[in-house]
């Protein structure tokens, strides 16, 4: 009896411990966050975009944990993002000569793609673009969470006439 008890005890702390953990993993993120751009930041990207497009919920390997959904603008020397993302810890922004909707062809096509940088809001963001990138040579945007190895969501962008 005494053994059924301690074991009952061993797991029902092992459970509790590694809930935390998990908590700890999607909550860190959130309270760590800095604040998004403001809406002035935003919009003068916007005003000076040469490329838009959208993120979706709606991608293969998107899920209640991992998605995205807004409107992206790329001017010479940000790309900005408005809308949301699913919270989560070490997420980047690829530039991708191709569209990716999974995690398969993130990794088949990664060597192909441009680290843009990294994402530390979940409301907006605003990425700087690295001086020796030219947007036009991609036609798509991926976000991807970096430490589990995780796709999040992608978008293609167009030219704006």
């Amino acid at each position: 009896m005494k053994k059924r008890i301690t074991l009952a005890l061993f797991v029902s702390h092992l459970l509790v411990a590694g809930s935390g953990v998990m908590m700890g993993i999607y909550l860190l993120p959130i309270i760590t966050a800095p604040m998004a751009p403001d809406q002035a930041s935003l919009e003068l990207t916007v005003k000076n975009r040469d490329y838009t497009g959208t993120f979706s919920r709606d991608r293969i390997d998107s899920d209640f944990l991992h998605w995205g959904e807004g409107e992206i603008s790329i001017s010479p020397d940000n790309i900005a993002f408005s809308g949301e993302l699913a919270p989560g810890p070490d997420y980047r922004l690829y530039l991708s000569p191709e569209f990716v909707e999974t995690e398969l062809d993130f990794h088949r096509l990664k060597s192909s793609m441009i680290l843009v940088g990294a994402i530390n809001t979940f409301g907006n963001f605003i990425v700087p673009i690295p001086n020796n990138v030219d947007p036009s040579q991609y036609m798509s945007l991926v976000v991807w969470c970096e430490s589990f190895s995780q796709f999040i969501t992608s978008g293609t962008y167009e030219k704006i006439n």
